[in-house]
């Protein structure tokens, strides 16, 4: 599991009371908000083994990535890095990158 601030761009404000609105199932794995305030989103991203995110890049946010289980590949401004349970990495704005679960 990895945290990350995915898809902010694309989902609006959620109720809590509406567990549909909570995870969101993708071709790779899920994301799940668990938190969200006025400027800040905690989102908790499970990648399916062999599976990855696109390649993004966002111009008004940075992202802070914690691997909470497991082990994530992570290319960030086209440097690879493997990151380790309790590791962690930060992604500026502007900066291309995806993660990564090589199962």
């Amino acid at each position: 599991m990895i945290s990350n601030n995915l898809d902010s761009d694309r989902v609006s404000h959620l109720q809590p009371s509406d567990p549909a609105d909570i995870t969101r199932v993708r071709p790779w794995g899920t994301v799940t908000v668990l938190e969200e305030g006025k400027q800040y989103r905690i989102n908790r991203i499970e990648l399916a083994p062999g599976h990855h995110i696109s390649t993004q890049m966002h111009y008004h946010r940075s992202e802070h990535w914690v691997v909470v289980s497991g082990t994530a590949r992570v290319i960030c401004d086209g440097k690879e890095t493997t990151l380790l349970q309790k590791q962690s990495t930060y992604v500026p704005t502007c900066t291309p990158h995806r993660v990564e679960n090589q199962g």
